[in-house]
């Protein structure tokens, strides 16, 4: 995606950016979100191998996540298969986006008055 692309699309309000942000707070989700982003869809019993967690406390993280709209689920025979939504990421992304801007326009004021 473009540069131009991503300016063009309108960032996430505040109030609908606060449930994703809190649930990328803590290492252990974030921890699953890198690995689902890296490695690709991984089965419970895949995420709970590399990690000293239960299985039940993987699908407690997962299943915060995913009520953020961070990753979704979908049934293969008996397991569930999680992958990350990499719209919901990159909404993160634009808010980010969006605060860097405010805070380099408000650091460019600050030159300007400081250098006037």
């Amino acid at each position: 995606m473009t540069a131009k692309a991503r300016r063009a699309r309108p960032a996430p309000d505040p109030a609908g950016a606060a449930p994703l942000f809190a649930a990328l707070g803590d290492a252990t989700r974030l921890t699953l979100i890198v690995r689902l982003g890296a490695a690709g869809p991984h089965s419970i019993a895949q995420l709970a191998a590399e990690t000293p967690l239960t299985r039940q406390a993987i699908t407690k993280h997962l299943e915060v996540l995913s009520a953020a709209g961070l990753v979704r689920s979908d049934r293969r025979g008996r397991e569930r298969i999680w992958n990350i939504e990499a719209d919901r990421l990159d909404a993160a992304r634009r808010y980010l986006d969006q605060v860097s801007a405010h805070w380099d326009a408000a650091l460019g004021r600050l030159k300007q008055f400081v250098e006037e």
